[in-house]
């Protein structure tokens, strides 16, 4: 009997289908081992020795799989194929007893390392033929990161609870993604908008009325923020009055666009999040539920997609080819164009392949009827994505005129699609634009001269898939992280999204993304972030070793937590307000402090007196709204902030307690980038 052990109970249903009697296959449900919960559980004198523990909640199963793994003869570790996968086998090794002490030790038992980056027959036949040995070295690199993210977490976080509001945590990589949204925050505030005018010339040609801007002053190109006020508007109108406007040059050419590469982790949460506006750890879940498989009829659980982890683009021959032959067969040859792709990440492993249908001929409406709405709505974008890119590029014909009127330059553009390509099953936008066909020395009959005032945009806020592109382009975190990054500030009240999607930070979010800038730059700085990164993918490939990284970031932290706990005080970090109330219980005034969920009014005199204001949060005189309170009758309706936002409230409470929903109001986001 041979044991295969992976994460889930999903994935073992999909492998077993593929395997004979002789195989039994189990599921770990996830990690059967961590670090403690209720201390630092790292060993900081003698080289960062974690202390793994189990959890309760995993030891009956592990017991369990200890007894197959004692009536196997060999035993078949097929976790997930990144790091953390095979962190994940490493752990099972040393919990059922089949290793020693660290990964490098010789097991005791027959122990087998299996990768595969899709669940099919073939692949789970090809890694049964290819077995190896557990890589220590990406064990190495992902327990580095775990101890690194400890230090910070069980480090930091009480410098936090005790300079500024308990219950308050630091995260090494999620504390720069909120200082991204901060500091994205603090550029909308400061910003001035920059009035600007555009002048359109809407021209007529054989019963065509196209429009046409302003561009050149004599020799001069007219940039966009040139003319700045309406007085220079209206001198250039002026000017032109009774012009006669002559087609100057004529310009045809033709422009094709290349569809985009298979999706990568990045790239699908970006676009889970724009086109199907499910949130990353949303697009994760499903993508995992995907790979993992999906009961499809007669068939049975079948994995739909590649392993969904991977900021590779490589792809296997047998894909090109089953992707060939279904373009020729459904589109005709004129829309097949092959290609293979190169990696941008330096750390991506050549081995993965982007993520794509594990069958290519599996179009989504024949398995529709299987899927839920969520899943075949990514299965459809997958399929969409991946086939596209074996497609023939889109051919546009561009048009140009240039109009010229007495020194003045007038342009118009156009384009008309004209061989749809791959566009035929992944439409993007573009904008189809035909002018008329003109000749140069041909007078235009000008139909209208329009003046139009412009102001200047900020640049816009952070939503999941901008916050994800930056993480990306700066290498903070890797694709496994990006979702749980989010999750993270998102739950820890650190920042909330409006209706739109777009992350706003809040108060207390602020606050700590503020004393981390001021006292723990190095923590939130995105440069030093990006280099521990790197060194992660030093360790994984063997270039060095993981106390040394760990050790080097380790010692000055250590020591300038130590410093700051004695110059910072709580004073200085939250800036206590001062108000004209006094404590109704022991006559002390009342000040504004800072807490977990922002600012609340409380007595001055703590911890002796322990009053606060438990229906006005803020010392800001609550904002009236003229209502009066339904159920009392007495009070009035006004506008209170809890824990969970602002909302409407009887000025009695507590002795009335009548609450209501503050209406939505519709607010306009700034101009994407």
């Amino acid at each position: 009997m041979n044991l295969i052990i992976v994460e889930s109970p999903t994935k073992a249903k999909t492998i077993s289908r593929f395997l004979g009697d002789d195989f039994l296959v189990a599921s770990s449900y996830g990690h059967v081992r961590d670090l403690p919960k209720g201390e630092l559980g790292v060993d900081t004198e003698k080289d960062f020795t974690p202390k793994y523990i189990i959890p309760t909640k995993a030891r009956k199963n592990l017991t369990s799989l200890k007894k197959s793994a004692q009536k196997s003869d060999k035993i078949i570790l097929a976790t997930d194929e990144d790091r953390e996968g095979e962190s994940i086998a490493w752990h099972l090794s040393e919990a059922i007893g089949l290793s020693g002490k660290n990964p490098k030790t010789k097991p005791k038992k027959e122990v087998q390392r299996i990768v595969f980056h899709e669940i099919t027959k073939k692949a789970i036949d090809s890694a049964l033929k290819n077995p190896r040995q557990i890589d220590a070295n990406l064990v190495d690199a992902q327990q580095a990161r775990r101890i690194l993210d400890r230090l910070v977490g069980y480090k930091l976080s009480p410098f936090l609870w005790k300079k500024v509001a308990r219950g308050l945590s630091a995260g090494r990589v999620q504390s720069v993604a909120l200082r991204l949204i901060v500091e994205r925050e603090q550029e909308i505030e400061k910003f001035k908008p920059e009035e600007y005018w555009s002048v359109t010339a809407f021209l007529g040609s054989k019963d065509k009325v196209f429009p046409a801007d302003l561009t050149m002053i004599g020799d001069k190109n007219v940039g966009k923020l040139d003319i700045k006020n309406e007085d220079r508007a209206a001198s250039i109108v002026k000017d032109l009055a009774g012009a006669d406007y002559m087609v100057k040059n004529v310009e045809k050419n033709e422009m094709s666009r290349s569809p985009f590469p298979p999706f990568t982790t990045s790239t699908l949460q970006q676009d889970g999040a724009k086109k199907l506006r499910f949130s990353a750890k949303q697009t994760m879940v499903i993508a995992q539920q995907l790979y993992e498989g999906v009961d499809i009829g007669k068939e049975g659980s079948v994995g739909l997609i590649t392993y969904m982890r991977t900021d590779s683009l490589n792809l296997s021959e047998d894909s090109l080819s089953e992707a060939k032959n279904y373009i020729i067969e459904e589109f005709g040859e004129k829309y097949l164009e092959q290609r293979r792709y190169k990696t941008k990440s330096k750390s991506a492993q050549e081995a993965h392949e982007a993520i794509r249908p594990t069958d290519p001929s599996r179009h989504p409406d024949s398995i529709k009827q299987f899927l839920t709405p969520q899943q075949l709505r990514l299965y459809t974008m997958i399929w969409n994505r991946f086939m596209a890119s074996q497609m023939s590029k889109a051919v546009f014909d561009n048009a140009g005129i240039d109009i010229a009127a007495k020194q003045y330059t007038f342009r118009a553009n156009g384009s008309v699609l004209k061989f749809d390509g791959f566009l035929k099953i992944y439409p993007t936008k573009f904008e189809e634009n035909e002018l008329p066909t003109v000749q140069v020395q041909e007078k235009l009959d000008l139909q209208e001269l329009k003046p139009e005032q412009h102001f200047t945009k900020p640049p816009a806020r952070y939503n999941e898939a901008s916050l994800i592109k930056i993480l990306e382009k700066e290498g903070i975190g890797r694709p496994s992280t990006y979702a749980p990054i989010i999750s993270t500030i998102l739950y820890r009240n650190y920042v909330n999204k409006d209706k739109s999607r777009y992350f706003h930070p809040t108060e207390i979010g602020t606050l700590v993304n503020n004393v981390l800038v001021a006292h723990f730059p190095e923590i939130v700085d995105i440069k030093f972030t990006s280099k521990l990164e790197n060194e992660l993918d030093d360790i994984a490939m063997g270039k060095i070793g993981w106390v040394p990284v760990v050790k080097e970031f380790y010692n000055p932290f250590s020591k300038l937590l130590a410093t700051k706990y004695e110059e910072v005080s709580k004073e200085e970090v939250t800036q206590m307000e001062k108000t004209d109330l006094k404590c109704e219980k022991c006559g002390s005034d009342m000040v504004v402090k800072m807490g977990r969920y922002g600012k609340f009014t409380a007595c001055s005199n703590f911890p002796t007196c322990k009053n606060i204001l438990k229906d006005n949060k803020s010392a800001v005189e609550p904002e009236k709204t003229g209502e009066k309170c339904d159920k009392c009758g007495e009070g009035e309706m006004v506008v209170r902030t809890g824990r969970f936002g602002k909302f409407i409230a009887c000025s009695r409470y507590p002795k009335c307690k009548n609450t209501k929903k503050i209406a939505p109001a519709t607010t306009s986001e700034p101009e994407k980038n």
